[in-house]
């Protein structure tokens, strides 16, 4: 029998032996071979490296020299594992090895395809100081409150995981961290635990592009060590900013974009003397901005925009030079005039106030800002003249003001050589949008200067005289040259030998005239050719048809005339207009069959086709081109608003189209629209309409059709506007709901046709009164011409694209108009048209 002192040295005994035992070099090499024996190594797996992860993990070699592995000099206990881009393509389980590496202060798993779940035993590891569990694709699962646990941890990243659940309260435990990342996980929600605030020791906090909601906690306020707060791309509605930013002294960089916000800011910012980067754009802040906030001499990016922010806005009087270089005020309510003591920012670079009610010319200090290269001051209320030193920025954006007139420019800057501005001011791509001012005069002939123009956007203006021959100079870089709705008159001059890069050119609403200059057969990217509504006189241009990337023709409303050739082959073609000219002969029954882009089905028609929206914003470079179109309806040319929809369509009216309708239009099944209004085709229907089942508009009007309307028809359940009327159709209208749906006067002037009793009521349907035809009511004009705007995109680069469209008619469908501009949300940001 064992005295109680031999009993105790026993245990002791025992104790050192097992303690070695645990900590011995054979134990600690079992441990990490048991780890990766738990991550089975595929290689028939497609995503499995040439050879087998960890393959250095072998007993031929002392364990301190394994990959990632690391040891303490004396007692070779592991004290860190560094694994990144590791393929373990496994679960880390739950009496995982690693938890016999007692003395680990350093743990990272970092992109090894981790799945499953972060198993809660991992809180035992007591003296874990760094933990990086990050880039784990398919890592799921919530959080482990155990990890709560690790009263040493100084470093915690979970980012860019598919973790789920709320952040677990019990981090506000861990006193010692510095870091805490947790962004990047889409299904992490609810609120942000208050107890977050009293880790003071914080000094980055990252929770962006979760589903996080709520307020952010007042507790925020104590974190006086914190540099980085990061939460943009989160639901976050609320949140005491102003008490929150004005303790937080030693930030940096402060993120809440993309986000709920409603807040104000605080009055006095002075105090974030070390801010740098300060973004809350897409939020509903409101008040005005203090001005202390341009005071702060460290600023080097200040990102406002759409907010609700409000008042003249004023930049202070800073003692200190300024480094700012970006500045972003865009979408919100700011008013008055620009001040001139935005020329204090003498480093600027980058200037974004579109979308405001500024006023006023824009003031002369800004010629100061020698950096300044990209300016947008569009859909504001600005006037006066265009000021010269502008012409030296690569992007400027005034469309939607009411400018009057260019300031005349010097030859100096004209010619890049302004001393103020040095040799590279007219270097790399240019890109010019003028449009929907009230310009006067003729175009400026110095734009033929700029050879690296890339797009020229005066549409929508009252400029006068021709388009100047000297743009030949620029074509060769241009892709955009848009001069629509002015009143620019002469020949369109035969400039296209070097345009290889343009990719859309609309003249359409001017007073030109003469033929079409061949020059543009060169133009081999064109995709967009819009001439419509000038009085071009001219044969059709079959020759276009060798334009292979010619996806649009607006020919409308001119004097072009005689026959159209029959050997067409505009083989990527999605819509055309000829309408309101003389064209005229016969179309042979063939005739569409050479028009594979309308004919095509398949994705490429959806929003995941190459050519489709993933295209055009690669184009866009993430930046938006806004514009509309306009076709015929019942004789009347309208202007609409475009969405970014995929879409097909023929518009043939108004000219003097003989002989029977081609039935080959069968062929091209995705059309959406089709128009052969007021022309003189006679023969019956062709029932090959019936096989383009996406049909949604079709006008056969005012020509001198015979015979029955196809029964087949009735099944285009797409379908929404129909006009047979002003032919000599007869017999029965075929009995659908889209038929039903039409009204009396889709059907007039054809005294043959009967059964029209459900449509046009017993009276009408019998009567043959001439008067049948009645104007709409105004409710029912509204209802009829509800309007569903389809389009097909084209984007030239940064701020650049192309939106074009036609319409289709539905009832009780609007587009969202928002301040006058139809608004589409896409992935890549907010798309506006008009």
């Amino acid at each position: 029998m064992m005295i109680p002192n031999q009993s105790f040295f026993f245990i002791f005994f025992l104790s050192v032996i097992f303690i070695n035992t645990l900590a011995s070099p054979t134990h600690q090499r079992d441990a990490l071979l048991e780890f990766k024996n738990e991550f089975p190594f595929n290689a028939s797996d497609p995503r499995a490296p040439p050879e087998a992860p960890l393959s250095s993990w072998n007993t031929s070699s002392d364990h301190c020299s394994w990959k990632g592995v690391t040891c303490n000099a004396h007692s070779s206990e592991v004290i860190s594992l560094v694994l990144e881009y590791t393929y373990l393509n496994g679960s880390l389980k739950a009496n995982t090895s690693l938890l016999k590496l007692h003395h680990l202060h350093h743990l990272t798993l970092y992109n090894c395809d981790l799945i499953g779940e972060i198993p809660s035993s991992l809180g035992n590891l007591f003296h874990l100081r760094h933990l990086n569990i990050s880039d784990n694709n398919f890592l799921t699962g919530e959080i482990p409150s155990s990890i709560g646990n690790l009263s040493y941890l100084s470093y915690l990243d979970l980012s860019h995981n598919y973790l789920v659940g709320k952040i677990p309260s019990s981090l506000g435990n861990l006193s010692r961290l510095t870091v805490l990342d947790l962004s990047d996980n889409p299904r992490l929600i609810g609120e942000v635990p208050p107890s977050i605030g009293n880790l003071n020791q914080l000094k980055i906090i990252s929770f962006y592009s979760n589903k996080l909601n709520g307020t952010i906690p007042s507790s925020f306020a104590n974190l006086n060590k914190l540099s980085y707060l990061l939460l943009t791309g989160n639901q976050f509605s609320g949140g005491d900013l102003p008490l929150i930013l004005s303790n937080l002294t030693s930030l940096s960089y402060f993120d809440i974009s993309d986000n709920h916000f409603k807040s104000k800011l605080p009055s006095n910012m002075s105090g974030l003397h070390n801010l740098e980067v300060f973004r809350v754009n897409s939020n509903s802040l409101i008040g005005n901005v203090p001005t202390s906030l341009f005071t702060i001499p460290s600023l080097r990016l200040v990102s406002l925009s759409e907010n609700q922010l409000e008042g003249p806005l004023e930049f202070g009087n800073t003692s200190l030079a300024s480094e700012l270089p970006y500045l972003d005020l865009a979408s919100n309510n700011f008013n008055g005039p620009i001040s001139e003591s935005i020329s204090r920012f003498l480093k600027l670079e980058f200037i974004d106030l579109s979308n405001n009610s500024f006023t006023g010319p824009i003031p002369g200090s800004m010629s100061k800002l020698v950096s300044l290269d990209d300016l947008n001051l569009s859909y504001n209320k600005l006037e006066g003249r265009v000021p010269s030193f502008l012409w030296r920025m690569s992007t400027l954006m005034l469309s939607h003001n009411s400018f009057s007139s260019f300031e005349e420019l010097s030859q100096a800057v004209v010619n890049g050589s302004d001393s103020d501005h040095g040799s590279n001011s007219f270097q790399g791509p240019v890109q010019f949008d003028l449009g929907s001012n009230s310009l006067h005069g003729s175009l400026p002939r110095w734009i033929c200067k700029r050879t690296s123009l890339a797009l020229l956007d005066l549409s929508n203006n009252h400029l006068t005289g021709s388009i100047p021959s000297c743009l030949m100079n620029c074509t060769a870089s241009l892709g955009y040259i848009i001069l629509r709705n002015n009143n620019l008159s002469g020949f369109l001059p035969d400039i296209f030998t070097n345009a290889t890069k343009l990719r859309s050119l609309d003249v359409s609403r001017n007073q030109l005239a003469g033929k079409l200059p061949k020059s543009l057969i060169n133009c081999e990217s064109m995709e967009y050719l819009n001439l419509k509504v000038n009085k071009f006189k001219d044969t059709f241009p079959s020759w276009l048809s060798s334009l292979e990337s010619l996806s649009v023709l607006f020919l409308g409303s001119n004097a072009f005339y005689g026959p159209i050739s029959s050997h067409l082959g505009f083989q990527s073609l999605r819509v055309i207009d000829l309408s309101n000219n003389s064209f005229n002969g016969t179309l042979p029954q063939d005739y569409f069959v050479n028009w594979r882009e309308m004919a095509s089905v398949g994705e490429k028609d959806g929003f995941t086709s190459s050519d489709g929206i993933d295209t055009f914003m690669e184009h866009m470079g993430g930046g938006i081109y806004e514009d509309s179109m306009d076709m015929m309806y019942k004789g009347v040319d309208t202007e609409f608003p475009l969405i970014l929809l995929m879409f097909k369509a023929i518009d043939f009216s108004g000219n003097k189209f003989t002989g029977r309708i081609p039935k080959s239009i069968g062929m091209l099944k995705e059309l959406r629209h089709v128009n052969f209004s007021r022309n003189a085709f006679t023969g019956s229907i062709p029932s090959s309409l019936a096989n383009i089942k996406n049909l949604e508009a079709l006008d056969l009007s005012h020509n001198k059709l015979s015979g029955n309307i196809p029964r087949d028809l009735a099944n285009l359940s797409f379908v929404s506007y129909l006009d047979f009327s002003h032919n000599l159709l007869q017999g029965p209208v075929p009995r659908s709901t889209q038929f039903q749906r039409q009204h009396c006067s889709s059907f007039e002037d054809n005294l043959g046709l009967f059964g029209l009793e459900d449509i046009c009521g017993p009276v009408h349907a019998t009567s043959g009164d001439s008067h049948q035809s009645e104007e709409f009511s105004s409710e029912e004009a509204e209802e009829a011409l509800s309007w569903k705007a389809a389009a097909i995109a084209f984007g030239p680069g940064v701020f650049c694209g192309l939106v074009i469209g036609y319409i289709f008619f539905t009832s009780h469908k609007q587009t969202h108009m928002v301040h006058g501009k139809a608004r589409l949300n896409h992935p890549g940001g907010i798309i506006s048209v008009r």
